[in-house]
């Protein structure tokens, strides 16, 4: 079996059953960044956004409210 033909018969599973196998396979990667750089210049240039344009952040509180918390 194929990878389209898997993915068009996980596609017909309940919904609840295709979120627990897709969250068995993210645990089964690696938890690890595939950055060259683990991922430093991207941090890097976040902080530069935020120093540069502080309005372009948002608050903890407003995180977790979108998150419906």
């Amino acid at each position: 079996m194929g990878i389209d033909d898997l993915q068009a018969a996980v596609m017909q599973l309940p919904e609840d059953q295709r979120a627990r196998l897709a969250g068995e396979l993210l645990t089964s990667l690696p938890a690890i960044l595939v950055d060259d750089d683990d991922g430093v210049a991207e941090s890097k240039r976040r902080s530069k956004e935020l120093t540069d344009y502080p309005a372009s952040g948002c608050s903890w509180a407003d995180i977790k409210k979108g998150l419906g918390r």
